[in-house]
């Protein structure tokens, strides 16, 4: 079948309608992102043809952002692209640098900023076979839903010494008669805002997916003991969402506490195992830096993880490290309420490899895998990671697992996404 123009994805009751003919826009990013966008492209590309024979195909469009837009357009951050993202919903992108000389500080927190893309949504899983620093990595199986549009990443701060700086801290001397910025003439500062709105949101899509994945639990991770109105708050607005909005198919540690209290330990345990008896779901909190302690001693404890901007940014990188590293981990930027979602590449631009031909293009791949369960092409991204697991089994790896597996044959960016592709 000969496919010359695609459709636009629609975003109805919920839920994104997709034609069989997506068109869908990619940035291919910087440093290595040439490389391991063709080499994921082609493979994604080679799977829905082998499964659908021609009756379904993405129409690739391509945008810019990051060196390429600013050499085409001397812009970082083109607003056709933006507007691009928006009128087509789904996109996927390569690693960007971060641009010199200021104006824009992060190209992919611009990008979740501008779209309102709440959720850094990244699953964590091991495959056999890849090089873990743990004893155990195959016990780690969490998908981890960060907030993305809030906390310090908000960006408001200002440098030591600016008249921001000085007016801000004034304020807060003065006026809120607060003596605990022990050297005010010497610090910057910045504001760390915590919303119920953003809070609900996220929490309310992290208990949605694992109701519907039949998941065992949703974890709040905080560090509510010392941050009592922001981290705090959102451990409380968190559970409410779970009490308010899901009643009785979720059973809340909150809950249990209140048990505890008013009739023994005792009770709370049988009301516990009750719930789990009947499949609900569990939703309970930890402390962030506790949280860190527990995904090494206990992983399998722990199944949907919500959680602020900063601790998600070190918990998934901390995941991924036991799993064999962000080179060989997805993630995607999601918007469960309008239905806009660009995947990536979780790792940077690796400029040392640039242009050799040699980077894993696994994390960009599997964020195409992500896609397309979120397109309910199922079929095509089982496809791919099956093929994943056997390429890797087979020892035939990009230079970054060759370093570190025994007996591994060492082969280029293109020809392993060749081997995938055999593996298909």
């Amino acid at each position: 079948m000969k496919v010359t123009n695609g459709e636009h994805i629609q975003f109805k009751n919920g839920e994104l309608q997709v034609p069989k003919f997506p068109i869908i826009p990619f940035i291919e990013g910087d440093g290595v992102g040439s490389d391991v966008w063709a080499a994921a492209s082609r493979v994604i590309d080679a799977a829905i043809e082998k499964v659908y024979h021609g009756e379904k195909k993405i129409i690739w469009k391509e945008v810019y952002a990051g060196q390429k837009a600013y050499d085409k357009t001397g812009e970082w951050l083109p607003k056709e692209t933006l507007e691009a993202v928006r009128e087509y919903l789904v996109a996927i992108k390569g690693p960007l640098a971060t641009p010199i000389g200021g104006g824009i500080r992060s190209l992919n927190v611009a990008l979740r900023q501008e779209l309102d893309l709440f959720t850094c949504l990244r699953p964590v899983r091991y495959f056999k076979g890849v090089p873990s620093p743990v004893k155990a990595p195959e016990k780690v199986d969490m998908v981890i839903f960060r907030e993305n549009t809030e906390d310090i990443y908000a960006g408001i701060e200002f440098p030591k010494d600016s008249e921001e700086a000085k007016r801000l801290i004034s304020f807060l001397q003065n006026d809120l008669q607060t003596s605990k910025i022990r050297f005010p003439g010497s610090s910057g500062i910045g504001v760390k805002p915590v919303s119920e709105e953003g809070t609900s949101r996220l929490v309310r899509a992290a208990i949605e997916y694992a109701l519907l994945e039949n998941r065992k639990s949703v974890t709040l991770v905080h560090k509510g003991n010392i941050m009592k109105f922001t981290e705090g708050a959102f451990k409380t607005w968190g559970y409410e969402v779970a009490e308010n909005l899901f009643g009785d198919r979720v059973f809340t540690m909150r809950q249990y506490e209140t048990i505890v209290k008013d009739a023994g330990t005792d009770k709370a345990n049988q009301a516990l195992r009750a719930a789990e008896s009947q499949g609900k779901l569990i939703v309970k909190d930890v402390i962030a830096d506790n949280f860190l302690q527990q995904i090494l001693i206990q992983p399998e404890a722990y199944d949907v993880v919500a959680t602020l901007n900063l601790n998600g940014d070190y918990i998934s990188d901390a995941l991924a490290a036991q799993v064999g590293g962000i080179g060989i981990s997805p993630g995607a930027n999601m918007n469960f309420e309008t239905g806009h979602a660009i995947f990536e590449a979780t790792h940077g631009t690796a400029p040392n490899l640039a242009g050799q031909n040699k980077a894993n293009p696994s994390s960009l791949l599997l964020s195409g895998v992500m896609m397309l369960e979120q397109l309910k092409w199922y079929e095509a991204a089982e496809k791919i990671t099956k093929a994943i697991e056997k390429t890797i089994l087979s020892k035939v790896v990009t230079i970054d697992f060759a370093q570190i597996m025994d007996d591994a044959k060492e082969v280029s960016c293109s020809a392993f996404a060749d081997r995938l592709i055999e593996h298909l």
